[in-house]
């Protein structure tokens, strides 16, 4: 009784905060008619309303900064701005671009039964044939994977909870994104490598096939625990957030030492996500983009274990 009635509170909370944001953004619409009225309405609008609040504001562009390429303009990704410059690119650990695999070249026309081409395949379904148990070993399915654990576990993964048919997945997506974030986690890298991830997405599914969860969660928010698992470590460095920050590195940097690590996974996955033939929920409504969206922040972020006890305090 006590569950039910704190989340009633909650829902009436919510309820009364949105009601307010929408008279508040219709307020402001009016209140933009003026530059300078939208320049004040513009600041509230990006300062007090949540990012998925629709703003029904107009932006106004300086055509002298389209000219000069700045902020999105012809000129360019990196401006020059008196001296400086801004960093408009994500890139990956040592500058290197994010890009399309060069293992999509090997894709046929028939996609694999378990996303990866191997001799092995006898071999590999003896342990995929039976992914939702706990325990599985993983160093076996990278052996038996042509070394493409993280591929071959997440493509099973989602083959065998229907995911591609309940959010219309294209199965050349779902794999080119796999090979493309495999490619991604750096081999040199002891522990946060592509393995790592696959265990992880292992334990994940495993954990959402208990009966304590089996029929706790949407078929939504079971995409997102899977697909937050896979990329959770994407281009790690195999460094520590402190060691990066005590260095000034440019991730440091970028991230203003704030779960410098967590930011960054996040950043490569969805930079990678933006390929087109990489998109895997291209077929989503902007709803459910943005509800997933924010679920996988929050996911990531809460791998950043400098904050695991204040997270358990929130609980």
């Amino acid at each position: 009784d006590q569950l039910e009635t704190i989340q009633t509170h909650r829902s009436v909370s919510d309820m009364a905060s949105s009601k307010f944001k929408r008279m508040l953004n219709k307020e402001l619409s009016h209140f933009s008619e003026s530059k300078s009225g939208n320049q004040i309405s513009e600041y509230i609008c990006n300062t007090f309303l949540d990012k998925d609040q629709e703003c029904d504001i107009e932006t106004r562009v300086r055509p002298d900064l389209v000219e000069e390429g700045v902020d999105g303009g012809p000129g360019g990704d990196d401006v020059d701005i008196e001296g400086g410059r801004v960093m408009c690119t994500i890139k990956g650990v040592g500058n290197k671009s994010l890009h399309h695999t060069n293992s999509l070249s090997v894709i046929t026309a028939k996609v694999p039964k378990y996303g990866v081409h191997t001799t092995h395949e006898e071999e590999l379904s003896h342990y995929l044939d039976n992914i939702d148990v706990w325990g599985i070993d993983v160093f076996k399915i990278s052996e038996f994977s042509n070394l493409r654990p993280l591929t071959a576990v997440t493509f099973t993964v989602f083959q065998e909870r229907d995911l591609l048919t309940i959010f219309k997945i294209p199965p050349s997506n779902l794999l080119a994104l796999l090979l493309t974030l495999e490619d991604h986690y750096l081999k040199d890298v002891p522990y946060h490598n592509s393995t790592h991830a696959a265990d992880v997405t292992l334990s994940m599914n495993a954990l959402l096939n208990s009966k304590a969860l089996e029929s706790v969660f949407t078929p939504l928010e079971i995409m997102t625990a899977i697909f937050s698992a896979a990329i959770h470590d994407v281009d790690h460095p195999g460094l520590t957030n402190q060691y990066l920050i005590n260095t000034s590195s440019e991730l440091a940097l970028m991230y203003n030492d704030e779960s410098v690590l967590e930011n960054h996974h996040l950043a490569v996955a969805f930079k990678l996500l933006q390929n087109p033939d990489c998109d895997i929920f291209v077929n989503l409504t902007r709803k459910q983009k943005q509800t997933l969206r924010k679920m996988v922040i929050d996911m990531v972020l809460a791998t950043d274990m400098s904050k695991h006890m204040s997270l358990l305090a929130d609980l």
